[in-house]
């Protein structure tokens, strides 16, 4: 897939195969920090895998040698539309818009990998944050940016995600410092999933996602959904709730009869386990 100018949009939007489509950020000369432009752009391309029913997973990553390095520095002084708003409604739109990327992740029916590549700061780390799952080639970093420039940690989602991957006293420790947290120590603490090495990153994604694509697409969607909806769940026993529910819902597919029968047909094909020569 051919790199776009780091002018462009700053965003690109692919198929690795059938049913598993890559997202990946375009401005590799400035390690793929966000513009105004890429934000709008990357809302407007995650609009599209959310409406295609033959895209089962997203993969998302970045070109170059980093993954996100979050907001572009270079356009801290000003906002869109400042003059019109005013700065601090200006500024208020620029942090929603921004913001919005975790939530439109979040809600969107496929599972979205993380495959960070490099460097994930800032904006960078809250996206990986939103991903379903996040592994990380050898070169990635994480940190929460954001305090290192005279802002807080807690922003477009971190507060709350952090703290639900790596435990409260790691979360303190990684928003508090901003100090940088490289791939071994991601795996170790549970930010990441696993390290592989770079080369392997885009590869083992792809077994990933084809692992997913395997299942049934309306109970990949459903365990999705019904994940994130018991995370924030004020009780065991609702969460139960929730999922005898939807485990009802699912069996009206007819995918769980059809496995069964799948599965059963396989069995009668194996050979006899007895004691006799092997």
């Amino acid at each position: 897939m051919p790199s776009m100018p780091d002018d462009g949009p700053g965003v690109s939007l692919g198929e690795l195969e059938e049913g598993i489509a890559l997202l990946r950020f375009e401005r590799p000369r400035q390690l793929n920090a966000l513009t105004d432009d890429t934000v709008a752009e990357t809302l407007r391309l995650l609009d599209r895998v959310g409406a295609d029913q033959k895209t089962r997973v997203l993969v998302l990553t970045g070109a170059g040698r980093g993954f996100c390095a979050g907001f572009d520095l270079g356009l801290a002084g000003d906002a869109p539309r400042s003059a019109e708003l005013g700065e601090t409604p200006a500024w208020m739109q620029r942090q929603e818009l921004f913001a919005s990327l975790v939530t439109r992740l979040r809600a969107l029916r496929q599972p979205v990998i993380a495959a960070v590549n490099g460097p994930a700061n800032g904006a960078g780390l809250g996206i990986a944050l939103a991903a379903e799952i996040r592994i990380a080639a050898r070169s990635a970093a994480f940190n929460s940016a954001f305090v290192r420039v005279g802002m807080s940690s807690c922003d477009i989602g971190v507060s709350w995600l952090l703290p639900r991957c790596v435990g409260m006293s790691r979360a303190f420790d990684i928003m508090l410092t901003g100090r940088m947290v490289d791939a071994a120590e991601a795996e170790r603490i549970g930010l990441v999933s696993e390290t592989v090495d770079d080369a392997r990153l885009l590869p083992r994604a792809l077994e990933i996602a084809r692992t997913i694509v395997a299942n049934s697409a309306f109970g990949v969607w459903m365990t999705k959904r019904g994940a994130w909806a018991n995370v924030e769940s004020a009780s065991l026993q609702a969460a139960i709730e929730l999922e005898n529910r939807t485990q009802i819902l699912a069996r009206t597919t007819g995918d769980l009869a059809d496995s069964a029968a799948a599965l059963l047909a396989r069995r009668s094909q194996r050979p006899p386990s007895g004691d006799g020569p092997r």
